[in-house]
């Protein structure tokens, strides 16, 4: 991969930046609406923008690698909040293990279980299986089971897209009023995108679902690692 000169660089992340914040300001006119998720429309946006100009994926990823740094420290910045309701979160600690666990393997029940029917290889079942995981960890795991990084990176984002849209719908549908509840639930079922939408709801929401996305990584990559080595 090529480095990018200082103009590439800066036109790409300017370009990213204002497609985000353009589509953020957007899904604030509209009551931050399930369809209007600022991640889902802000990605169409730039692969026009790509698409218009002629410019290769590559270059893209190298000129925005900033950006992609800083994800580092804004997922470690979770652990405040997180830290805050640490009494709170001690009192509950077994419920919390509990729920944890059952989303874990509800999520890779359902989603491989999914693609069995239809009668999808291996990979393509290693790549769907860490779909609540963070990006990161999903290729990971992904790759110890023989699945395709690339794949479980596209299916991992789209199920936190999707998580992060569909969340308060259904938690309103189902009644569930509780912030802690709310948050972690969101948490384990849509990682960081989810966690990013629980921290504009509310800020326990978003300490909740920071907790449930740490928790989710290391309980879905350690059963799915008891699998790997059991096949």
């Amino acid at each position: 991969m090529t480095v990018p000169d200082l103009f590439t660089t800066l036109l790409w992340l300017s370009v990213t930046v204002l497609a985000f914040a353009g589509m953020d300001r957007l899904s604030q006119k509209l009551g931050r609406h399930p369809l209007a998720h600022p991640v889902l429309w802000s990605v169409p946006v730039i692969i026009a923008a790509l698409w218009v100009t002629g410019t290769a994926y590559d270059t893209y990823v190298a000129s925005t690698a900033m950006i992609s740094f800083l994800l580092g420290p804004a997922v470690v910045s979770m652990a405040v909040p997180i830290w805050e309701q640490r009494k709170a979160i001690r009192k509950l600690a077994g419920p919390l293990a509990l729920a944890v666990l059952a989303g874990a393997m509800t999520a890779i029940v359902s989603a491989v279980g999914i693609v069995w029917m239809f009668g999808a290889p291996l990979d393509i079942m290693a790549s769907i299986a860490p779909r609540s995981t963070t990006t990161p960890v999903g290729m990971a795991v992904a790759t110890t089971l023989g699945g395709i990084p690339a794949l479980a990176a596209i299916i991992i984002i789209f199920s936190g897209v999707l998580g992060a849209m569909v969340a308060t719908p259904v938690l309103n549908l189902m009644r569930i009023r509780d912030y802690r509840v709310r948050g972690f639930a969101v948490g384990v079922a849509a990682h960081g995108v989810g966690s990013a939408r629980a921290f504009q709801v509310s800020e326990t929401a978003g300490a909740y679902a920071g907790l449930g996305m740490a928790l989710n990584a290391v309980v879905t990559a350690t059963l799915l690692s008891i699998v790997a080595a059991l096949i």
